[in-house]
């Protein structure tokens, strides 16, 4: 639902800025300096785990304030998905790169997003203090990767900055406010607000909590939001400082508090004027919806159910992520279930069903009922805050739980030039290898005409006249155990038991 809107209320809108860019090139630590906090010291490991929204005031050249909007997006590769959503919310992105260590995975991962995205970008190049810092090498390892920065055959702004003493950091909020200008971003104050929900938890206290940025439009504390089919009263929202207010409009970032349900993040929001309107909309959304949850495992695999709670519903999406590169042939990791907030007794419940369970706890703490229940009943719990250590434990399980099964594996052939005497326990006979390594107690298959006609042992080998243990190329005497009568142009083929 939207209302008419006048030439007087279509405004300037305040810029959002996703900042993204390789793990540890400085992205906290540049926001750090903009908001004069410390964000890096809250985030475990010191990489930042959530996307976080905060609000800045610039000065213009003329001395008038502007609003800056700044998402912090994750570096990590778990990420991707947090970092795809930060860029489809924002209207201008920066990407910083270490002015020590250059171009790395991670920077073009966040190029591609950027771009994917098709929104607009400036270079940030930070860590100009250190010692080994190298602008130019910098921007010459930018351009190896087709990012091409003013002065290196592109229009491509890149600022050299210290995130670290704030050098040129002034100068960057210089050029987001000229590239605003330039993308002459707008908003309607008098529409009904609409955006993204860029994440969610589950506050023991306050309930469901939905972050939000408004795209458009103003919230009022007498409507309704809707998102897929989660509705919430406006009845209390907060700003990115955890105060408490009673509208915002286009570009903040805000906490909802009071969802019926757990909105997903990544879902538009939109506003209604009243809580039966929303509720409609929200019912017409569930009946549209299509699962998309619904994973194929290939078929003989093992499944290993994994009940997931995180303290932000962002986190399960990366969490995800990170299990598609951990699925194999043989084993498939698979959430049937996924939260936010304590492990409790009923996640025990939920994995008694399912064999070999596990439930991951991250950033969360877990109930004493619940852990008592899960000794009882045998299901592992296991709780981390640093993704890359869940993912390493991951592989381990997989590792461990992979099917184990026989395979013979042909690791040498030969060819039987000649049969020099047959015996009662076996044949002497004559041949060239073809290929691989004939060996001493080698078991083989013994073929002609491209069929199996029996099986034998190699008890004696010879080459040059002298006993060997193995050959690998040229003329050989051997002395094959078997039942088999073998006669020249036969194929034996060594066979290797490996337990795959």
């Amino acid at each position: 639902m939207t209302t008419s809107s006048s030439t007087s209320s279509i405004k300037n809108r305040p810029p959002v800025v996703a900042v993204m860019g390789h793990i540890d090139h400085g992205k906290s630590t540049l926001l750090d300096y903009i908001r004069k906090t410390n964000i890096v010291d809250k985030e475990f490991g010191g990489i930042t785990q959530h996307i976080s929204a905060y609000e800045v005031t610039h000065k213009r050249e003329d001395g008038t304030p502007q609003q800056i909007t700044f998402l912090d997006t994750p570096g990590h590769e778990a990420f991707k998905a947090m970092r795809a959503r930060g860029a489809a919310v924002a209207d201008i992105a920066i990407l910083v790169v270490s002015a020590e260590d250059g171009v790395k995975p991670q920077t073009l991962e966040a190029l591609n997003t950027i771009l994917e995205a098709n929104i607009p970008y400036i270079v940030a190049i930070n860590k100009i203090d250190k010692p080994n810092a190298n602008i130019e090498k910098t921007k010459q390892s930018l351009a190896e990767h087709s990012i091409f920065v003013e002065g290196y055959g592109g229009n491509i702004s890149a600022v050299p900055i210290s995130a670290k003493t704030g050098e040129n950091v002034s100068s960057l909020l210089d050029m987001i406010i000229l590239l605003s200008d330039l993308e002459e971003l707008k908003g309607d104050s008098t529409a009904m607000a609409e955006g993204i929900v860029i994440e969610s938890n589950l506050d023991s206290k306050k309930g469901i909590i939905a972050t939000v940025i408004v795209k458009n439009g103003t919230l009022h504390s007498n409507e309704c939001v809707v998102a897929g089919d989660s509705v919430s009263p406006l009845r209390m929202m907060e700003n990115f400082l955890g105060e408490k207010v009673s509208e915002a409009t286009f570009s903040s970032p805000i906490r909802i508090i009071g969802w019926n349900s757990q909105p997903k993040v990544g879902s538009p929001f939109s506003t209604c004027s009243t809580k039966k309107e929303a509720e409609e909309t929200a019912l017409t959304l569930k009946h549209a919806a299509t699962r998309g949850d619904d994973v194929v495992v290939p078929e003989g695999a093992l499944v290993i159910p994994l009940i997931l709670k995180t303290d932000v519903a962002g986190m399960g999406d990366a969490i995800a992520h990170e299990l598609q590169k951990l699925h194999t042939e043989k084993v498939y990791l698979k959430i049937i279930s996924s939260g936010t907030g304590t492990v409790t007794e009923g996640d025990i419940k939920a994995a008694l069903p399912f064999s070999s369970a596990i439930i991951i706890g991250f950033n969360v703490k877990v109930d004493t009922n619940a852990e008592e229940l899960s000794h009882q009943h045998g299901i592992t719990i296991k709780t981390f805050n640093i993704i890359y250590k869940l993912t390493e434990w991951l592989e381990g399980v997989v590792e461990a739980r992979t099917p184990r099964s026989e395979v013979d594996e042909v690791t040498g052939t030969l060819k039987v030039l000649k049969v020099f005497s047959t015996q009662k326990n076996g044949q002497v006979v004559g041949g060239r290898v073809d290929n691989g390594e004939i060996v001493l107690k080698g078991k083989v298959r013994i073929k002609r005409g491209g069929e199996e006609i029996g099986k034998g042992v190699i008890t004696e080998l010879q080459q040059n006249k002298a006993k060997t243990s193995t050959v690998s190329q040229g003329e050989c005497g051997l002395m094959v155990e078997t039942e088999t009568t073998m006669q020249a142009g036969d194929i034996l083929e060594v066979i290797t038991t490996v337990v795959k």
